[in-house]
Order: C-alpha cells, then structure tokens, then sequence
C-alpha cells in the first residue's frame, strides 16, 4: 500500500501522518461512552476527554479529546427506543428486543436451544372497561356495529379504521377519566403482584409449598406495555416454565401448557393492588380486566392460528418501540422544566407564571378525550396523597411511568450484553480492516482501563431523513 500512494505523489511525512489519522479514527470508537450517532434524526453532543490507561503500570497509551474534532464535539446517537421520535435508533432497539425475546424462545444468547421445549405462552392482559368506547374492526379486519342495543340506543355506526372515533367514550360524562389514569399508574405495580401470585399458585395447584415450588421450577416472563385506542395501557407476554436452574435445565414432567394456562387465570383473576385513600379520589381496587388471551406458543409445523416463537418474538419488538403517540398523547412532558409546579425560594416561575404547565393543556394538538385523561392525570398529580403515583410527572403518558419493556432475570439475555457485543464487533471490524493494510501495529495483550470524563453539551436539530428511493 505504501508503494501505490509513493506513486500517486505522496511523501513519506504525508503517509505517516495518514497512517496516524486513521489509526486514531479505528481507536477513537473505543473511546466513546456511545455509540456514535450514526442515522439518528437528533444526536446528542458530548465535550470532553478520555485515556486509555495501562492497568499494570498507569502508562497512558491513548488520549482522545473532543478538541481534536471540527466543533469540537462528539455526536452519539440519542438511543430513543420510540419510532416517534427517532426511526433510526427505534429499530437499533426494536433488532435488540427482538434478540432478547428469541433467545429465550429458541435459545441463543448464552441460552441452550432446549428452552423450546420448556411451556411458554403468549397472554394479552388489558385494564378494566372504564365506560363504553366506540369500537373499531375487529382484529381480523372484518367491520362490526358498534355498541348495538336491544332497544335501538347506542352508537350502532360502522367505523372504519383510522376513524378518529374510535376509542373515544360514547358517552364522555359518563366516562371515569381518573379510574383510567390511576389504573395505568398503578398497572406496573400490579403486573409485579401477578408475578407473585401465579408462582403461588402454581405452588398450591401442585401442593407444594412456596419454597419447595421454587426449589423444583422457575416461572420467567417478558412483557411490553401497548397503548390502546381509548388511552389504557395493556400487556402482551411471554411466560415460560423452566427448570430450577432456568432456561439452561429442562422443565419438570408436571410443567403443562394446560397447567401453565389455568394457573395465568387464576393469578390474574385474584391477584389486585389498591389506590392511596384520599378526600379528593378515594382509594380504587387495580384489576386486570375480563378480556385475557392466551396462546400457546409452538416450534415445527403449526396448525392455523397457532403461533411461532419468531413471530411472537416480532410482535413483542414492534409494540417495544411504540408509545403514546399511537394512542393519540404526547412523547415529551407537560410539567415546566423549570420549576416542575413547585415554587422557587418563594418566587414564581418566570417560565410558566406559576402554573407548572410548559404549555396550555386547552391547545395541545390532540383529541378532546387524550386532553382530558392528561388532565385528569395533572389535577390528581395534585393531590398531596397520590404523590407517590408521579402523575404530574408522567400525565404525557397518561399517568404510566412503568417500564415498557422488562423481563425477568433468567427470561434470556440482556440489552446490555447485546449492545456491548455490538460495539465489540464494529471495534473487531475496525481493527481488522486497519491491520490488512498495515496501518494499525499489534499490540501487547494487556490489561487496560478507559477513563472518561463527558459533559452533555445539547442536541442538534433534528435531521430530516428522506424516503427511501428518494432522490
């Protein structure tokens, strides 16, 4: 390679400071906390340094310093999981979702490709009705009455899809607005109250005791949250019966699809949590509603309606990267990032004269039914006693502050682990790019230590992405 650009004219002082250039850019990946902003549409600036330290000896083999760049800046991707909000670094986190529910539905991942024979189903949990909505088609398409009665009365229009009716209350005085919010902020709570209670029963339905039961099998799961229509939030899941040791050990004899199954309904038709008690919303009993689906999830060849683990695992990192847009609500707060609605030493924020709101709820771009559950949510974030529920803090969510995306411990992998191993393997790439044209030396194995030190400095616009086939 040296002889090829002696040829084309370059010196000898030039082709070192090249080699130098490029040796940098290889190493410089390894030095960023992030990873680099590739196609995201808003990246994130980062100023400062970082070295790349000797562990034996503290010799400093490599520095690093966002000086050194044009703006002195480092761009890294924002890593924003919501399609809404950015495309390119929604589907980075839709392609990690999708590795972590495959693994523990085929194995891979450090997972054994035995875990497919352990009882796994896919369930649909959804909140309770808080007042009759307008329905669209149904989930195969096929248009349906909404809301017919025996005596004539109701909606009884055909809507089709997209119709911004649907999911709207029939009747918008009748509908509990504030049970809907304090169910989506009590949800997380009584989802993890479902973990309990179905390895209890489980326990009971072998009569075994709690600590024999767990001695001799573990139940993992790994559920997303979605938005409905109407604004509630429901669960889609994975459960799964392995071993005492989880998905590396087989599932006992007694493990069952059927027993698995009757063991869901009845965890989720006893399991409950309560609202604090207060004057102002007195305390509301937190239940599932009536409608629970469960499906088993097979491998090999499937009759009709039966599912795959692949197509469970695609469906789990589609919902994993929706939000609240697609129920109509907002992807970023309504509270003041100045004062968050509390006073400042005494004085009234100038930002938001005092109301704690960043801006008037009565304009917000969206339906008159999202507007009022995102005010319900703000008026009962004002309750002294409903403080621990963080509604004015999560009323864009419509009162949800839950993760939406979480698994249990032995489920499978972790984002973690999937997203160092890619970045090990662009750093492999790199490195072995470089050393095919002799540009990068072979260093000693030895141990290193990177220290850091990045300061947020503010995001750039967002970037328009054109269509693809543009030109």
């Amino acid at each position: 390679m040296t002889d090829t650009m002696t040829a084309h004219g370059l010196s000898a002082e030039t082709l070192d400071t090249l080699r130098a250039q490029i040796a940098d850019a290889a190493i410089r990946p390894a030095h960023v906390p992030v990873p680099s902003a590739r196609a995201c549409t808003s990246p994130i600036h980062l100023t400062g340094e970082s070295r790349t330290i000797n562990a034996t000896t503290g010799e400093v083999l490599r520095a690093f310093s966002s000086a050194e760049l044009p703006g002195q800046i480092v761009e890294v991707a924002c890593g924003n999981r919501r399609g809404t909000v950015c495309l390119a670094c929604s589907k980075v986190y839709a392609a990690d979702a999708y590795q972590l529910i495959a693994a523990g539905l085929i194995g891979g991942k450090g997972v054994p490709v035995d875990v497919a024979d352990n009882p796994r189903v896919f369930a649909t949990f959804t909140a309770p009705s808080f007042g009759p909505v307008h329905l669209g088609p149904g989930k195969d398409g096929a248009a349906r009455r909404c809301h017919p009665r025996r005596d004539g009365s109701g909606c009884n229009r055909w809507h089709k899809t997209g119709d911004p009716a649907i999911g709207t209350p029939i009747d918008p005085a009748a509908y509990d607005y504030d049970g809907a919010v304090l169910w989506n902020a009590s949800s997380s709570a009584l989802w993890a109250r479902f973990t309990i209670t179905v390895r209890r029963v489980l326990a009971r339905m072998l009569g075994l005791t709690n600590a024999e039961f767990a001695a001799s099998a573990k139940v993992s799961y790994a559920k997303v949250a979605e938005y409905q229509k109407r604004g509630g939030v429901h669960f889609h899941a994975v459960i799964r019966i392995d071993g005492p040791d989880g998905p590396t050990s087989p599932a006992p004899a007694w493990a069952t699809l059927t027993l698995l199954e009757d063991a869901i309904r009845s965890a989720a038709a006893r399991c409950e949590v309560t609202t604090p008690d207060t004057d102002e919303a007195p305390s509301m009993r937190v239940v599932f509603g009536r409608q629970l689906d469960i499906r088993p999830i097979r491998s090999g060849e499937l009759a009709k309606g039966e599912l795959t683990d692949r197509a469970v695992a695609g469906y789990i990192a589609k919902y994993a990267t929706k939000s609240a847009d697609d129920s109509g609500a907002l992807d970023r707060p309504v509270y003041c990032s100045t004062c968050r609605g509390v006073e400042l030493d005494g004085r009234i924020c100038r930002r938001c004269l005092g109301t704690g709101l960043a801006f008037d709820l009565d304009k917000l771009a969206v339906s008159e039914h999202i507007r009022t559950l995102i005010a319900a949510a703000w008026r009962l974030g004002g309750v002294p006693g409903l403080a621990v529920l963080k509604l004015r803090r999560w009323a864009h969510m419509l009162g949800f502050r839950g993760h939406f995306l979480t698994k249990a411990r032995r489920y499978s992998t972790t984002f973690a682990v999937l997203r160092e191993a890619r970045r090990e393997h662009a750093r492999a790439e790199t490195r072995e790019y470089l050393a095919a044209f002799g540009l990068l030396d072979e260093e000693e194995d030895i141990e290193t230590l990177v220290v850091g030190s990045w300061s947020y400095a503010g995001r750039a616009p967002v970037r328009m992405v054109a269509p693809a086939g543009a030109s």
